[in-house]
């Protein structure tokens, strides 16, 4: 193997371990940090630098059992109810307001309109909020679905929307319509079971929970 495809390989490995360290998702870190390790140990051995190999195989390693553990751990999660706007919820509103407006568009909506609301708490902490109002007599209007960046996996969403959706029909609502116009935010509506509808002038996504 020539001397510029070696260094590439350095390279690449190097970018991978970088991007995995701007990850905030522990889980996405681990993963992305393990194919940098990885490529890193491979490098190594390729170059003679056992010291940098035999690290990078022990980082790899800890990467593994760091998945193993999260991937086997028993996780809890709870919804509490959003009675009223408390200085709490007002101040997690204000803290994430970027990533907020990244996603949704919340700015013409009003806490008190809500027909349902909620925090999601995983491992008894806050880790997302959800606010809904009537659309129409058994539509929910997502106004607000949010997780904090550390616990973006779908795990939360799955609990929602698919453990947690007797929760939206005791309540009167055999669906959920959605609208977004950003596309993390449409890929994220698609994995939950949205169904994608272009109407006159309105492009939205329904779920159908019954």
């Amino acid at each position: 193997m020539n001397d510029v495809l070696l260094e590439w390989i350095g390279y690449l490995a190097s970018f991978i371990v970088l991007i995995s360290l701007l990850m905030s998702s522990i889980i996405k870190l681990r993963w992305i940090n393990l194919l940098g390790s990885s490529i890193f140990a491979i490098y190594g051995f390729l170059i003679g630098a056992l010291p940098v190999a035999f690290m990078n195989i022990g980082i790899a390693i800890i990467n593994i059992y760091y998945l193993v553990k999260i991937y086997g751990s028993k996780e809890y999660f709870k919804l509490i109810p959003l009675l009223t706007a408390s200085l709490y919820f007002n101040y997690f509103l204000e803290f994430y307001q970027e990533g907020i407006q990244k996603y949704m568009n919340t700015s013409g909506f009003n806490f008190e309109s809500a027909e349902i609301s909620f925090y999601i708490l995983r491992n008894t902490v806050p880790a997302g909020i959800f606010l809904g109002s009537r659309y129409d007599e058994n539509t929910l209007k997502v106004e607000l679905d949010f997780v904090t960046p550390e616990y973006r996996d779908f795990k939360i969403g799955t609990y929602i929307y698919e453990t947690k959706k007797d929760y939206f029909l005791k309540h009167g609502f055999s669906k959920l319509v959605c609208f977004s116009s950003n596309e993390k935010h449409i890929q994220y509506l698609r994995k939950m079971g949205f169904k994608e509808y272009t109407g006159s002038d309105t492009h939205f996504f329904i779920k159908e929970l019954a």
